[in-house]
């Protein structure tokens, strides 16, 4: 089982690549078979899945990146959304779980 901070690395990891992704022009030509309108994205997520919506970016160039999950399979879809309306897969996987960290308290050199 991973510990809480290689998951909150894991993270930020995951939402690192998500970004890159995102911000690369050719990727929504890439993976267009991926892709469809958004609404049926999110239904398919929540129907075949049981995934709900956990959080939401923006990306650099105006893209929505969200990461859906589901508590109880532990699957979890991260999805980015083109200003046109167009959804994509970006990535998906299994042992999702939520982490909330606080950041460390910054020393001061005194």
């Amino acid at each position: 089982m991973m510990t809480v901070g290689k998951m909150f690395r894991f993270g930020g990891l995951t939402a690192a690549a998500a970004v890159y992704l995102a911000t690369t022009t050719d990727v929504a030509a890439q993976s267009a078979r991926n892709c469809g309108p958004r609404a049926v994205v999110v239904e398919r997520l929540a129907t075949g899945y049981g995934e709900s919506r956990q959080s939401i970016g923006v990306a650099a160039n105006n893209t929505v990146v969200e990461v859906f999950a589901s508590s109880e399979t532990g699957s979890w879809t991260i999805t980015m959304t083109m200003p046109g309306g167009l959804t994509c897969l970006v990535a998906s996987g299994q042992s999702y779980e939520a982490v909330v960290e606080t950041l460390p308290v910054k020393k001061t050199d005194t």
